[in-house]
């Protein structure tokens, strides 16, 4: 049959494209070649510490300076960090972790947890879990003890009997008093209804600034400075707090749950001076979530990350937000390819943003901050905020034979406004 002209342009067309595409594939092929060498290399450069490096978030000075100790003494490194995650969830005044936490919209306290271990590269994760409370040991006996990564619910309640973790009332008094706060206030406002990626939300501020979030320093009690939308609030709900019985002492506390309700979390990364790290995340959740949510803290890769070659990450906030970028592996894979944990981290946070196309009328409900170590010691703490609602500057804390507090990088002056918003 003979070739006519256009069968000839045709396959000649063809013919061109297949070729301009194999060169783009090799070129892609060389790229990525290059990129994993460049990758190869950094990982190479990393020195093993001169001395072991501990981040976790403000607060267990006590048990901070215990598990140093612990890796100058030569204990496994997730060991230490999983004594300071033990501490916090045994804590009632942590209203972040296992006993003090927040409840659920029911008032019902379901807690998360994952770990992993760098030397073996094992890893181990629970959720909504109820009725146990260091599900930070809960966590590892599914690494060490079962074929699994992650139990759940009853599956993980069971679990943990099984193994001798024994089953208690996590409701401490005061977290029960601010539920019932919560409760009252909120009653026509909470978790239920379309999410902000979701094309029927719609901002309740309806494009005007919402009061919470104006830049500055917030005090600690209602004062002159406090804007009139803020300071009628919190008086209103601290005459609510009288009448539902809280005592004086802890009526501010509660308010405060539900002005800016809880999202804390205790995550630690640990490495001692034979470059062998470790990671561990415990959390009771957002406070007055709806039953069964899993936020990213018992997601190996969100809300834990640990690559013994490279790096370990956590983070605390907006779980459902960090979830969708993989937070904590992405961080590592940025320092993998050269970038410092700063760098790294600082990237992460752009990438939350960029889920909403930087719409700062959304941006300004998320919160955010990655803990960043890696293998040769170098750290950081990066936050979406420069500060929490209270006006303090977020920070973080570090051991490296010195325990201190520092101050977290940032992207944005100011805080963040809490979901539902009042």
């Amino acid at each position: 049959m003979p070739t006519t002209r256009r069968d000839f342009l045709s396959r000649s067309s063809l013919a061109a494209a297949a070729l301009g595409t194999a060169a783009i594939l090799s070129e892609n092929g060389v790229a990525a070649e290059a990129r994993a060498d460049t990758a190869a290399e950094s990982v190479k450069r990393l020195k093993l510490p001169a001395k072991p490096v501990i981040l976790t978030k403000v607060g267990p000075a006590k048990a901070l300076d215990a598990a140093y100790q612990m890796l100058t003494d030569g204990v496994d490194t997730l060991d230490a960090a999983l004594y300071i995650c033990v501490d916090c969830e045994n804590d009632p005044n942590d209203t972040s972790v296992g006993l003090g936490g927040m409840p659920n919209e029911e008032g019902v306290m379901e807690l998360d947890a994952s770990c992993m271990h760098g030397p073996t590269r094992g890893a181990g994760a629970v959720g909504a879990v109820r009725n146990i409370k260091n599900v930070s040991l809960l966590a590892r006996m599914v690494m060490d003890r079962t074929g699994h990564v992650m139990l759940v619910g009853e599956g993980a309640e069971r679990f943990a009997v099984a193994q001798g973790l024994k089953r208690e009332d996590l409701l401490a008094e005061n977290a029960r008093k601010a539920w019932l706060l919560w409760k009252e206030n909120h009653s026509n406002a909470d978790w239920w209804g379309p999410g902000m990626g979701s094309p029927g939300w719609k901002d309740p501020f309806d494009g005007k600034t919402p009061e919470s979030n104006l830049h500055g320093r917030i005090p600690r009690h209602p004062g002159p400075e406090w804007t009139p939308v803020i300071r009628e609030r919190s008086q209103r709900l601290t005459e609510m707090a009288a009448d539902l019985g809280i005592p004086l002492e802890q009526r501010w506390n509660a308010v405060k749950e539900v002005l800016w309700p809880t999202t804390g979390t205790v995550h630690v990364s640990a490495v001692d001076t034979k470059g062998q790290m470790s990671s561990s995340t415990s959390t009771s959740g957002m406070a007055w979530k709806l039953p069964g949510r899993l936020g990213d803290s018992p997601i190996i890769g969100a809300g834990c990350f640990t690559d013994q070659d490279v790096g370990s990450a956590g983070a605390t906030g907006s779980g459902e937000e960090n979830v969708k970028i993989a937070g904590a592996v992405t961080i590592v894979e940025l320092m993998r390819q050269g970038l410092s944990p700063r760098e790294a981290g600082l990237e992460a946070l752009r990438r939350l943003v960029r889920i909403y196309n930087g719409d700062m009328k959304k941006v300004r409900y998320l919160d955010m901050i990655y803990f960043v170590l890696r293998k040769d010691g170098a750290y950081a703490g990066c936050s979406l905020w420069s500060t929490g609602p209270d006006g303090k500057p977020r920070s973080f804390m570090v051991h490296d034979g010195t325990q201190r507090t520092e101050k977290c990088e940032y992207l944005y002056e100011g805080y963040y406004t809490a979901w539902p918003p009042f």
